[in-house]
């Protein structure tokens, strides 16, 4: 199979999947816009940088023309590119992916495969739950039905998007589960390396052996609500050390409050993807306090490197890879007392030698991006037919 996918711009999520798809069909992965350092600082991670890892090797992509005056892949038309519709006419597609419908540059190649006769699929996470005004949610009800009816099929993340598509009208059959995805083998390689640091890591951190090392990875945003991890370690009697790995605007807030919260806590900075591996296999438990995050992808980076999770049911992965008790814990967006109820839970789990690992080993694998990519392959042989 001939398959085309556009994407907004290279995400470091996305490559595992392009290159493990690659090595089964002809693929070629339009971008929309090339991301700068500072584009990624003002996309809410507060510093300028660059990934530290290859998001481009291992399949063949390209560049598009982004001929909008305000580049930016967070507006409509930010990311306006009229070539992709000649490179649909003359690719021989037979198929086409948009990862996301929100860009023009999104409507630009479904125009063109509608026109070419090329069947097109959509790639997406959203969910229900995501918090909406009244109005918008009401005028979604309009548009989405319209909108959703231009696609052949429906790459969906997990369970929430298959029921937030299936509410907007889409067809159960139209809908293929492609799980969202990670590269579990590069994560797993690098946690297994980065074991003999662990003492010295959690030494470093203040963390005696029986203390739980509770880790938020993310931006610092209202949001991903940081606080309610500092607010649920002050409320929990067991040995909580909280390591924040992130960066954004509620920086200064979260240090104030860790002055009042009467427990260890060390801000480490922003990390980058190839420096990760060594904080998740050093730690108890991630936790992801969110009150609107479509997946989570810091669950299944977590899970790869065998550390369960404690997240707030708010958050898209829920359904697809908490299991209670064990590959982690769920509580309420904003309930600090039942986050910290699952703190103590988790402690006392820990000292009684409970062992997460094969659960959560077991649960990183089903959501890898060979799984991804094998299911994406499916999916496309049906549409295609």
């Amino acid at each position: 199979m001939r398959i085309g996918i556009l994407a907004s711009h290279p995400i470091q999520y996305h490559a595992p999947w392009f290159r493990a798809l690659a090595r089964e069909v002809d693929l070629e992965v339009c971008f929309a816009h090339e991301q700068s350092a500072k584009g990624q600082a003002a996309a809410g991670f507060d510093v300028a940088f660059e990934w530290d890892v290859d998001l481009l090797h291992g399949y063949r992509s390209r560049y598009l023309r982004n001929v909008s005056p305000r580049p930016d892949v967070n507006r409509y038309s930010g990311c306006d590119t009229p070539e992709i519709a000649q490179i649909i006419r003359d690719g021989k597609f037979d198929a086409f992916i948009v990862i996301g419908w929100y860009l023009k540059s999104h409507w630009q190649a479904i125009r063109a495969c509608r026109q070419a006769g090329v069947p097109i699929l959509a790639r997406g996470d959203s969910q229900l739950l995501t918090p909406r005004s009244r109005w918008k949610t009401l005028a979604k009800r309009v548009t989405h039905a319209l909108m959703l009816k231009q696609f052949d099929g429906f790459l969906a993340a997990g369970r929430r998007n298959r029921d937030y598509l299936l509410h907007y009208g889409v067809r159960d059959d139209r809908i293929y589960l492609v799980p969202q995805s990670v590269d579990t083998d590069w994560f797993a390689q690098r946690a297994a390396a980065a074991v003999k640091e662990v003492e010295n890591k959690r030494a470093e951190w203040g963390a005696s052996p029986g203390a739980v090392v509770a880790l938020f990875v993310g931006k610092f945003i209202p949001e991903k609500r940081p606080q309610d991890v500092l607010k649920a370690a002050a409320k929990c009697e067991a040995d909580i050390v909280v390591i924040f790995v992130g960066s954004g605007p509620l920086e200064s807030d979260l240090r104030k409050l860790s002055g009042d919260a009467a427990v260890t806590v060390r801000f480490e900075g922003f990390k980058n993807q190839s420096e990760l591996p060594l904080y998740y296999v050093s730690a108890d438990v991630l936790i992801l306090p969110s009150v609107s995050e479509t997946w989570g992808l810091v669950v299944n980076e977590a899970f790869a490197c065998g550390t369960p999770a404690i997240v707030s049911r708010e958050v898209g992965c829920v359904p697809d890879l908490i299991e209670e008790g064990k590959t982690g814990f769920t509580f309420p967006a904003g309930d600090a007392d039942a986050l910290a109820r699952n703190l103590s839970d988790f402690a006392r789990a820990k000292e009684s030698g409970h062992d997460w690992g094969p659960s959560v080993l077991a649960k990183a694998e089903r959501y890898s991006a060979h799984a991804a990519a094998t299911a994406t392959v499916a999916a496309l042989t049906q549409v295609i037919g």
